[in-house]
């Protein structure tokens, strides 16, 4: 199965050709995941720009077509507004014109299934380890959830880093610039890959289950939104 992962929740606009496959019969293995081509820029103001021409260069680079294509998956935030729309869109768009299932994943479970596959990066992690993924939410805070034996446990939430109580975590992954306002080890995994994206929605993928409805994960109105509101309070209107 050939899969479309995009994501624009975080700065970085990703997007990625995946093959997904299921594991034989009775072994109990995870569906095999395989990354076929992938473009990743971070530039939080070129969403709108660079999406789908990433798109068409893995398309190219992979000698495939738009008809090779079974199914998209993308990351649903929690994100800003502006950005997250865009891949939200797009995603929609490819479906809706291909006739395709659009499937769509929580973007802070997309790095957190990256992040476990580091496990040497930590000494004696176990199951009940708890993972920290954090990620930009701007106005100096972030987006968070909390997980453990790689299941989300908590969020994802928005917050201020200082009110925000790292003390069962064990480990943190996520935004480059906010992972170091926390102790703790830090694991390599900083944006939704496209083979984290297919990952989190493999099982549905391959089940061929109907995807639910495209609901984005703003957790807070949109920044212009806000601005508005300040204005009005400061006129008296």
């Amino acid at each position: 199965m050939l899969v479309l992962a995009v994501d624009t929740a975080t700065p970085a606009v990703t997007a990625g050709l995946v093959e997904l496959e299921q594991a034989a019969s009775g072994t109990g293995a995870p569906a095999r995941v395989r990354t076929v081509a992938s473009r990743v820029r971070v530039d939080a103001r070129a969403h709108a720009e660079v999406l789908t021409p990433q798109i068409l260069e893995c398309l190219s680079e992979a000698g495939r077509s738009r008809a090779d294509i079974d199914a998209v998956v993308v990351g649903i935030g929690p994100g800003p507004f502006t950005g997250l729309r865009v891949g939200m869109a797009t995603a929609a768009a490819f479906g809706d014109a291909l006739g395709l299932p659009v499937y769509g994943v929580c973007s802070l479970d997309a790095i957190a299934s990256d992040a476990v596959l580091e496990p040497t990066v930590v000494p004696d992690i176990t199951a009940e380890s708890e993972l920290l993924v954090v990620t930009d939410a701007r106005r100096r805070e972030v987006y968070w959830a909390r997980y453990r034996d790689g299941r989300r446990i908590e969020g994802p939430d928005v917050s201020k880093p200082g009110d925000l109580d790292p003390v069962h975590a064990s480990m943190i992954a996520g935004s480059a610039s906010h992972v170091d306002l926390f102790d703790l080890p830090v694991l390599p995994a900083e944006t939704p890959s496209p083979a984290g994206l297919v990952r989190v929605a493999a099982a549905e993928l391959l089940a061929r289950t109907a995807p639910e409805p495209l609901v984005p994960l703003y957790l807070r109105r949109p920044d212009a939104v806000e601005r508005s509101y300040r204005t009005l309070d400061r006129t008296g209107a």
